[in-house]
């Protein structure tokens, strides 16, 4: 169960019987939080000051709306150039359980840590040029629910899943529209990265089918976006095997006795195939200590002394930076990219912080940028048949990787694109940032579906985070319709 202390307060305010058991005091506090929880059909507010940056020169705006038993929070950033004209985005970050400001701070939204001076304290926020709110409007969802800020008021509403999330996450554009109907008449594009690749895709389905069936209010979908995509659990595992062997992680002979005695197929192996494991076995020796993030950077051990020398080397990123030292900037042989994540951790977690943004005090005890405690289903193992679903509609589409992602390896992306069977409209290519290769690109069109695909040179998982100006870049030339 995700938040354990939260969810039990969940249980108290849906079971009155218990406060009258309760210690006075006690009973006070939730009944106070249970006024917050029920009935709120609107509490988003604008917030003009951040603890750690000052005055905010560009709008945003932070709040909760209500889906079914749900309180999903959001963060609302309206487009730095022409609001009126930019298209809106709903963005989803990955995990899942990753939280928004995640994406915000880390990725393309317009801020950004100090790291580099950071000498502890509240860690301070500086302004981030290349954002991708400078050219559009996004909505950043803490979604599935126990994500982030958001939490449920029930204890059977905190158990989510793949197609539970798709849909809390489309009835949410709908009444989030509906409050703010000035944005209605801009293009719409769904959006996000890592594991959001499955939901993104569903909610987008959703947008469409419901367009269809007139149901109100009436969105102005114009397409989607996805960054190192979950897609298929098949594709996207195999994918890891190949990937090792065209970085040079395995041997070409180890490749070779993987693809016979495994077929091909490296999920879901037959036990009784001792050739198939044995070989499996050896290539997990092989790319244990990489950081799969990025093959290219050092993964991140553990600070503490009490650790054997076996766990000290293991990976610090799916672990809580804040039981790590920070590693100082100034010392950059020492550096590891999740310690980074550390301040977000401070900052979100600070009680000035929280009062800024809105947030509904006692809900979510303990904010993590990932939390990996959700109760949550992976039942949908594929969204493969949904894009090509949606490649029956004139969607403007862009699928982008970092080529050194070993979470979501782009051979398994480039895989399942192909296997849309699209018309290439142009072939492989380098595209530029002042004038330098900064990946490569191929379009595919098909009746009006339009599906860019791009590579970003040197970039781990997901891309934003490892080269935000050439990210920001492909972002903007895409969004407006221009070629990479």
């Amino acid at each position: 169960m995700v938040a354990a202390e939260a969810s039990d307060n969940m249980l108290l305010l849906t079971k009155p019987f218990i406060l009258v058991n309760l210690p006075k005091w006690v009973s006070l506090r939730f009944l106070i939080l249970l006024l917050f929880s029920v009935n709120i059909a609107f509490s988003g507010s604008i917030v003009k000051y951040l603890p750690g940056f000052g005055e905010l020169p560009f709008k945003l705006e932070t709040g909760y709306i209500s889906v079914d038993d749900s309180e999903l929070f959001y963060y609302f950033i309206e487009s730095q150039g022409n609001p009126q004209e930019d298209p809106l985005f709903l963005w989803l970050t990955g995990g899942p359980g990753c939280s928004s400001f995640s994406g915000i701070v880390y990725e393309i939204g317009p801020i950004e840590f100090d790291i580099n001076t950071y000498t502890g304290g509240l860690p301070r926020l500086i302004n981030y040029t290349y954002a991708w709110t400078k050219t559009a409007s996004i909505i950043f969802l803490d979604a599935p629910v126990g994500t982030g800020f958001s939490y449920s008021t029930t204890q059977e509403g905190w158990p989510s899943s793949d197609s539970k999330s798709a849909e809390q996450s489309y009835q949410f554009l709908r009444k989030w529209l509906d409050e703010h109907p000035q944005y209605l008449p801009v293009q719409l594009f769904i959006g996000g990265d890592s594991y959001s690749g499955m939901t993104v895709p569903l909610v987008t389905k959703k947008v469409i089918d419901g367009v269809a069936a007139k149901v109100k209010p009436r969105m102005n979908l114009k397409g989607y976006l996805i960054g190192s995509p979950r897609t298929d659990s098949i594709i996207d595992e195999n994918s890891k095997i190949v990937f090792a062997h065209r970085m040079a992680l395995i041997s070409d002979e180890l490749y070779e006795q993987l693809k016979t005695s495994c077929n091909e197929t490296y999920v879901n192996v037959d036990p009784s195939n001792t050739a198939c494991v044995m070989a499996l076995a050896y290539y997990e020796k092989c790319i244990e200590d990489l950081f799969a993030n990025d093959i290219l950077e050092p993964t991140c051990a553990f600070a503490s002394p009490k650790l054997n020398t076996e766990m000290g080397r293991r990976s610090l990123q799916q672990q809580n930076p804040t039981d790590f030292i920070l590693s100082p900037p100034r010392i950059p042989e020492e550096w590891c990219r999740n310690f980074n994540y550390a301040l977000a951790y401070m900052w979100s977690n600070d009680e000035r912080v929280q009062e800024a943004l809105h947030v509904r005090p006692g809900f979510v005890l303990d904010w993590k940028r990932c939390n990996k405690s959700l109760s949550y289903t992976k039942d949908i193992p594929s969204v493969v048949e949904v894009h090509r679903y949606l490649s029956q509609f004139g969607l403007q589409v862009l699928v982008e990787s970092g080529d050194h992602d070993m979470v979501v390896p782009f051979v398994g992306t480039v895989r399942w694109i192909k296997s849309l069977n699209l018309t290439v409209a142009n072939d492989w290519r380098p595209w530029f940032v002042d004038g330098q290769i900064a990946g490569y690109t191929r379009k595919y069109s098909e009746n009006g579906f339009r599906l860019t695909y791009a590579t970003v040179k040197g970039a781990g998982h997901t891309a934003p985070e490892y080269y935000r100006r050439e990210c920001y870049h492909m972002f903007k030339r895409w969004v407006h319709y221009y070629p990479l």
